[in-house]
């Protein structure tokens, strides 16, 4: 019995994660006396969310891997290629072709395009983010909301898009770099005092981690930003409003406001990170607004 409900290694690289008209294909080919049928097979983008006119491709190590061993061509564009869906004239444009034996890997489809899909719809919005922010600080933390499992692949593919740091310790270690992230509310609602949980933070954590203060736990984002530069001082190199959208309200005025009283104060060097159900167009407005960093 498996504890958690993801394939192994060795059920992908087996084709046990195949849509079974494949199998039902192989045999009746086979049967039929078309075992050496040849074939190019081109793997191409339909269309792209919201009409974008560009994606970037992602996934292809992990496809490289899938098909090891497998006496096929196989062309690729490489990671972390801009592509557009179409060239001008409307034809599609393939990122991938293969090229050999049909039954020596369509059984390898279903996987194929799981990996390439996957990693490339988070790669490209991770680009588009990385657009909207021009040169702020990114950081990844969507993996919480996603399968465990894939915490590796979406972190590397948010690196590969333009973010400048993951926050999961599987997706860091992949990428051979540190993990990065600020506190959660958890820490401040376990310490009953937000002052004391900043407090508590500066004093444990390493020097070399960003001393980023949660700011709209009890109170509203403006009276905690001020109160987490007054407690902290100079130590404060950030704070971070992940206000609920169901309380948020204007979130763009509301980082303005925040900016506008830290600076009053002399804050000026406490740069502002927004985070929670963030979009490329999100982005945007907020960076306007005076956001230094996103995740």
């Amino acid at each position: 019995m498996r504890r958690f409900q993801v394939a192994s290694d060795d059920e992908i690289k087996n084709a046990e994660t195949t849509d079974v008209y494949f199998t039902r294909t192989k045999e009746i080919l086979e049967n039929e006396g078309l075992s050496d049928l040849r074939v190019t097979a081109e793997v191409t983008t339909g269309s792209l969310p919201r009409n974008w006119e560009w994606g970037i491709l992602a996934g292809v190590e992990e496809a490289a891997h899938l098909l090891e061993g497998i006496p096929i061509d196989v062309h690729s564009f490489p990671e972390g290629t801009l592509f557009h869906p179409s060239d001008l004239e409307g034809v599609r444009e393939p990122v991938m072709v293969l090229e050999g034996r049909y039954l020596d890997f369509c059984l390898y489809e279903t996987p194929l395009l799981g990996f390439l899909c996957q990693a490339s719809g988070i790669t490209t919005m991770a680009a588009r983010v990385r657009r909207a922010a021009g040169k702020k600080t990114l950081l990844s933390f969507g993996v919480r909301r996603a399968h465990p499992a894939l915490a590796p692949m979406i972190d590397r593919s948010c690196y590969i898009g333009g973010f400048d740091e993951v926050s999961s310790i599987v997706g860091a270690k992949l990428l051979g770099k540190d993990p990065a992230g600020t506190m959660p509310h958890s820490l401040i609602i376990a310490m009953g005092d937000q002052v004391r949980a900043w407090k508590s933070f500066n004093k444990h954590m390493p020097k070399k981690v960003p001393r980023i203060a949660l700011v709209d736990t009890y109170y509203d984002e403006k009276t905690e930003s001020i109160l987490a530069a007054e407690a902290l001082g100079k130590d404060l190199y950030g704070v971070r409003l992940d206000t609920p959208s169901s309380r948020r309200g204007n979130f763009a005025e509301i980082v303005r406001e925040v900016r506008w009283e830290l600076d009053s104060r002399g804050y000026n060097q406490v740069k502002i990170f927004v985070s929670g159900g963030l979009n490329d167009e999100s982005v945007a407005d907020l960076s306007l607004a005076g956001a230094d960093g996103f995740g």
